[in-house]
C-alpha cells in the first residue's frame, strides 16, 4: 500500500476528486492549509479572490503563505501509479504553484469498526 500526499490549488480539488472517483478511488482526506515554496509565497497564479486578503494581512510586504489543499489517500500498490498520473493530469498547469506529490510506503491499515486489516481496510 502507498500513502499519496498531495498539495494542490484549492480550485482543483473538485476536478481531482471527480477524476479519482472515475478510477474507483473514493476515500481521501482533504484539509485546507497555508504554505509556500521556493517563491516564498509569491504564487504564479493571479487569483485576486485570495491574494487581496493575504496582501492586506501582510501590509503589502508580499505574500507569506498561499492557500492550498492537502489531500491524503492510501491506495493499493497496483493503483498508486494511476492515482499519481491522474493527480498530475488534473493539476499540472505549468505555472508556479501547481503543487507537490509525496509517496510513502504504508506498512499496514486497520479499520477500527470491523477489525479489517491491510488492503481490506482501505477498500
Amino acid at each position: 500500500m502507498k500513502e499519496i500526499i498531495t498539495i494542490i490549488r484549492p480550485k482543483k480539488v473538485n476536478a481531482t476528486k471527480e477524476a479519482l472517483v472515475q478510477l474507483g478511488i473514493t476515500s481521501m482526506t482533504a484539509i485546507p492549509v497555508l504554505g509556500r515554496g521556493k517563491q516564498k509565497g509569491i504564487d504564479g497564479e493571479v487569483n485576486i479572490e485570495y491574494r487581496k486578503g493575504i496582501l492586506e494581512q501582510n501590509k503589502g510586504a508580499g505574500m507569506k503563505y498561499i492557500p492550498k489543499r492537502y489531500l491524503c489517500l492510501v491506495v493499493s500498490d497496483e493503483n498508486a501509479d494511476a492515482v499519481i498520473d491522474t493527480i498530475i493530469k488534473i493539476n499540472q498547469t505549468g505555472q508556479i504553484g501547481d503543487g507537490k506529490i509525496f509517496v510513502c510506503p504504508v506498512e499496514d491499515a486497520l479499520r477500527i469498526r470491523t477489525d479489517e486489516q491491510g488492503e481490506d481496510a482501505i477498500n
